[in-house]
């Protein structure tokens, strides 16, 4: 196949994974676009695959649709992306995993003593949280 050959939906679905409903979808968030047949079939560029693809991978890793959203707003959605394009993305991504990493660790540590709610342990909750302070601060965890 050349790059700029066109695949039907059904192949594109098989390819990623992807259910076409969830294909559907994501064109119509501007995630992905087609073009159309003389038939009104939709027919997607092989470069699409790799969009779903890290849609899919977002997903995973629970980065919401809005975020890979503004993410692929730097990204050429009618042209196949460069080498330079997949770049910045990564980089962007780089950034944005390595905060939730670092939120992750946070919860890590937090969970090995008190994350401020009390269930975990009454007698480091009154250790690290003297006369229930945190409840003034509202319902849920405070430490995280």
């Amino acid at each position: 196949m050349e790059p700029e050959d066109l695949l039907a939906i059904g192949e594109v679905s098989r390819r990623t994974g992807v259910p076409i409903s969830a294909l559907h979808f994501y064109e119509q968030l501007g995630l992905i676009c087609s073009t159309r047949t003389a038939g009104n079939q939709r027919r997607y560029r092989r470069h699409m695959i790799r969009r779903i693809s890290l849609i899919v991978v977002a997903k995973r890793l629970g980065i919401s649709l809005d975020q890979v959203g503004e993410v692929f707003t730097t990204l050429p959605l009618d042209d196949t992306p460069t080498q330079a394009d997949w770049k910045r993305v990564a980089r962007l991504w780089r950034e944005e995993i390595a905060a939730r990493r670092k939120q992750l660790e946070n919860l890590q540590r937090e969970l090995t003593g008190c994350i401020g709610c009390g269930c975990l342990s009454l007698n480091a909750c009154r250790l690290l949280n003297a006369d229930d302070e945190l409840a003034a601060e509202g319902p849920g965890p405070r430490r995280i």
